[in-house]
């Protein structure tokens, strides 16, 4: 079988490379794959990507033009419902919004779209803020009811004490577990 996956794009431009990385799994794991991008990855050139190229990039992997605005989002819970909702990276922007109930991003708009439909979102984390102000935030999704987390740890405990990244590598198996209404352990690694 093959699952509609939404792959939403947030503003954690270090991390962009090791998500292109597990997009190809994705593929190969059944996933057909159309892409979201926040404000930020559409516009910002980074050191990391240009905007443009970064979106040439997920255009040819996916064969689809990402999402780059809230009116072309708001569909993807309704008439182009998808069956699940991935968001890597997952910024603490994001994080904060989706917990709080914001929708002023393609990101947040999709996400919130997509949870109305009680269907599965998955969230990879990527903050440098997330074992401080934005713990309160992850502790709240944790408890939300289909929302679920590629396993995470910190990722430079002496330089960023307070920050948190997934393990991009898991992103696959995340994904199918949620399908089955599990989170992948140990969430914590």
């Amino acid at each position: 079988m093959r699952f509609k996956l939404g792959l939403c794009v947030t503003g954690s431009f270090c991390t962009f490379q090791s998500v292109l990385n597990e997009l190809d799994g994705l593929i190969k794991g059944g996933f057909d794959i159309t892409p979201i991008f926040s404000f930020n990855t559409a516009n910002l050139d980074t050191r990391f990507f240009k905007a443009d190229e970064f979106c040439d990039v997920i255009t040819e992997k996916t064969g689809k033009t990402p999402i780059k605005t809230i009116v072309a989002a708001e569909p993807l819970g309704t008439s182009q419902a998808m069956d699940i909702m991935l968001v890597a990276p997952c910024t603490g922007n994001t994080m904060a919004k989706i917990a709080g109930g914001i929708t002023d991003t393609p990101v947040t708009m999709a996400v919130k779209a997509h949870l109305r439909n009680g269907k599965p979102v998955v969230l990879s984390v990527s903050s440098n803020d997330a074992l401080g102000v934005n713990g309160k935030n992850i502790g709240a999704l944790m408890n939300t009811k289909h929302v679920y987390f590629v396993p995470f740890a910190q990722d430079s405990p002496e330089g960023k004490p307070n920050s948190l990244i997934a393990d991009t590598t898991l992103i696959t198996a995340t994904c199918l577990a949620a399908l089955e209404n599990r989170q992948l352990q140990p969430v914590l690694l």
